[in-house]
């Protein structure tokens, strides 16, 4: 019957705070416009709402479906339809304000996008008009009716990676595929068995309800494995929909194709040219990688506003505050590669895209050593999958200096970013490629050399280091010569000569003074300090202070930083400044713990161990030195340089285990290797003493919501980790983690597992 809710004939899924919301919201708003892709599920979430609002409004609930509808003329006898009028002897928008008057109505406007104008007006004129009126619209851009509230609909929650799926009752995409799958393979259900593989399927198809429809229904034919093998071309094998279902969702390809001929040219054109982005972009990004050949630089902005409003990029939510940033759904990237193709230059956004990146870690490079470095490795976290393309793209190219530059400009972010593997991995594939001599390979060789030492990759040093002495030769750059005698200094302190590393560090250190360069200075003063601290040299703490004034004296970059402060730590914990020691071995780990640094945080685990054992505290140092195993695993390095391995094992390990006994040792050693990451932060800055549980009796500060998700934060959980488990949006995730760090008076996430560890009976 017209205007009547069409009947649900499959289970619905997940959505519950989705639902909550479309409830808090149409108590206050008159108009909420549910935004999102196609297929996102935008109809069943307004229908599921609608059946549970009929209550609350006596004068019915009424569904008017506009995707058959072309003609905009039509809209309001349409919705007269709906509402059971028949009268056309006059203005249909007339009647149908005098009709609804005061009445308590609840009407469901279906897939307004293609007639966005026709609708504003007219819900324009019925909102203004009425008084009892209250509109659920589902579109896939904004109407820009006033008092409209946007509620974006995203898809179906999924685990982030492989090995996330345990415990996969929380993820509503992979609960949609079992149910799906149950109906045309019964008996079919998700169990320990095949949930990591039904995750990976869901995350290839990103849980968007309409491809884990149409991928589920290839069971009938397929075998899991069968059906993800032939997802790497997702919009040929996702092509068969339901009978009755409209043309546009006659398939994935079709589905997006009807997005796309909903956008205007320029915004079809940009679509294609922001495909060449991988994992996101921001707006600068976006506007020198995509102008040209119809599109201005200045008119992007527009043209992105655009294409966010059509639901076919979405801002992340993350980034308030900072740089925005935009992300496109790989289903949709992928459409709009194959679009580009077709381009007149379809290389072109290619090639602006690597040169950009390119730039951006140039000017890395050159700002590494400020008070912005920590903001910068945070850019470039975020632009880790772009930086990756570049680079696989000049690795393309014949000329390799340009894959060499970016690689070397990157060194302190595959450093202080915990990208030692991967780091170590393009340094190495761009210096396999043949070339001359030039300043270029000479600064890969650099970062590549001391990328390994951090890994404690002995492996190819000698080869390298002749390689770049030949280089400095030919080149004849006195910068390079120092930079030269900084690896060698270097790499003779990890091939077990702290001696020989002392001389070349010095002489490095006096040709740094002579040229000027406070960044290579950087470099050599914290390695200057431990090397001397391994030969017991009394001047370890005097290098040491120079390194945290030098990086004082540039904003202090918290890597350098951290750096300086673990090796005048070192040197003060050798003279028996046990309370300083700490005090610098903690701030070394709070600076690092924004960038996720985790062999840095290590050393300081291992530091604060010998201080621990020094004031007898061996429970304390045991449980250290089981976290900073698990943290150098995490690294990639493996364990701690043999030098200092030493120091720990003699200084901690052992008086421990001799105070304790091997059985004791060990338990508290595998509770330390047992935490997660933050929890074991949170130990290490003994932050349960800084924050004590309430007093017997007290009210408890934390509601029970925020107590759960106190819990999970502990348990190493991110924001969207977190709203998957609960089924909740990832922003009120976000939201509850804010509440209880202004309840408790916390500053990072690493004070909530602390306090929840303390607080654990």
């Amino acid at each position: 019957m017209a205007g009547t809710l069409p009947n649900e004939l499959t289970s619905f899924v997940g959505r519950r705070q989705e639902l909550s919301d479309i409830r808090r919201l149409l108590s206050t708003a008159r108009l909420v416009t549910l935004t999102g892709l196609g297929g996102v599920g935008k109809t069943r979430l307004a229908v599921r709402a609608a059946v549970g609002l009929k209550r609350a409004f006596p004068d019915g609930v009424r569904f008017a479906e506009l995707a058959a509808l072309d003609d905009p003329v039509l809209l309001p006898q349409t919705v007269a339809t709906a509402l059971g009028l028949r009268d056309e002897a006059v203005e249909p928008a007339d009647r149908l304000a005098q009709f609804l008057g005061d009445r308590q109505v609840l009407l469901v406007l279906d897939n307004c996008e293609h007639l966005t104008d026709a609708c504003a007006t007219l819900l324009g004129k019925l909102l203004a008009a009425t008084s009892g009126l209250r509109v659920l619209a589902t579109s896939r851009q904004r109407l820009s009716v006033e008092g409209e509230h946007l509620l974006p609909v995203e898809p179906l929650t999924l685990p982030e990676r492989p090995g996330a799926a345990e415990g996969s009752n929380g993820w509503d995409a992979m609960s949609l595929f079992a149910d799906r799958a149950a109906a045309v393979s019964p008996g079919f259900e998700l169990n320990a068995g095949n949930e990591s593989l039904i995750g990976t399927i869901c995350r290839r198809i990103e849980g968007l309800p309409l491809a884990i429809e149409l991928a589920a229904v290839w069971l009938r034919t397929l075998s899991l494995t069968d059906l993800n093998d032939r997802l790497a071309d997702r919009f040929a094998l996702l092509a068969e929909a339901s009978r009755t279902a409209p043309p546009r969702q006659q398939g994935l390809e079709a589905l997006v194709d009807w997005s796309y001929q909903l956008c205007l040219p320029a915004e079809q054109r940009l679509w294609e040219r922001l495909s060449t982005f991988r994992g996101g972009f921001d707006l600068p990004a976006a506007e020198y990688v995509c102008a040209g050949d119809g599109i201005e630089a200045e008119e992007v902005l527009g043209l992105l506003a655009g294409l966010v409003d059509k639901s076919v990029l979405v801002r992340d939510r993350e980034t308030y505050g900072h740089s925005a940033r935009y992300r496109m759904l790989e289903t949709l990237a992928e459409f709009g590669t194959a679009r580009l193709a077709a381009d007149r230059a379809p290389d072109e956004p290619a090639r602006r895209h690597r040169d950009y990146y390119r730039d951006l870690a140039r000017r890395f490079a050159e700002e590494k050593i400020t008070g912005r470095q920590q903001d910068w490795i945070t850019r470039l976290q975020a632009e880790h999958p772009n930086l990756r393309a570049a680079l696989e793209s000049w690795l393309e190219e014949p000329d390799p200096r340009p894959a060499l530059e970016i690689a070397g400009n990157l060194s302190v972010f595959w450093i202080a970013g915990g990208h030692l593997v991967e780091g170590s991995r393009w340094l190495n594939r761009v210096l396999a490629r043949n070339g001359k001599p030039s300043a270029e390979r000479a600064r890969a060789l650099h970062a590549s050399l001391l990328t390994s030492t951090w890994l404690g990759v002995r492996r190819g040093f000698a080869g390298r280091l002749r390689e770049y002495r030949t280089i400095a030769a030919a080149l004849g750059d006195p910068v390079i010569d120092a930079e030269l005698l900084v690896c060698e200094g270097v790499s003779r302190y990890f091939l077990g000569d702290p001696e020989r590393a002392c001389e070349l560090l010095e002489q490095a250190h006096d040709a740094c003074g002579g040229l000027g360069d406070d960044g290579l200075a950087l470099q050599i003063l914290p390695y200057l300090a431990l090397a001397r601290f391994v030969v017991g040299q009394p001047d370890a703490e005097k290098a040491g202070e120079q390194a945290v004034e030098l990086c004082a004296a540039h904003g202090n970059p918290p890597w350098y930083t951290a750096l300086a402060l673990w090796v005048l730590g070192l040197a003060v914990w050798q003279r028996g400044d046990l309370q300083r020691a700490k005090r610098l071995q903690r701030d070394a780990i709070r600076l690092r713990e924004p960038a996720g640094d985790p062999s840095g945080i290590a050393l300081s685990l291992e530091t604060l161990a010998w201080c621990a054992t020094a004031e007898r505290r061996f429970n304390h140092a045991a449980r250290l030195l089981g976290a900073a195993a698990t943290a150098w695993r995490l690294s990639g390095a493996g364990r701690i340089e043999p030098a200092l391995q030493q120091v720990s094992e003699t200084r901690a390990a052992l008086p421990a285990r001799e105070a304790l006994g091997r059985a004791a040792f060990e338990q508290e050693h595998a509770r330390g290797a047992a935490m997660s990451f933050e929890k074991a932060v949170a130990f290490a800055l003994d932050e349960r003493r800084a924050q004590p549980a309430p007093e017997t009796g007290a009210r408890h500060p934390l509601t029970a919501r925020e107590s759960e998700i106190a819990g999970l934060v502990a348990k190493g959980l991110s924001n969207r980790q977190i709203a998957g488990q609960l089924v909740i949006s990832q922003r009120t995730a976000e939201t509850h983690v804010e509440h209880i760090l202004a309840k408790m008076g916390f500053t990072s996430r690493s004070q909530i597992a602390a306090w929840v560890t303390a607080n654990e009976t």
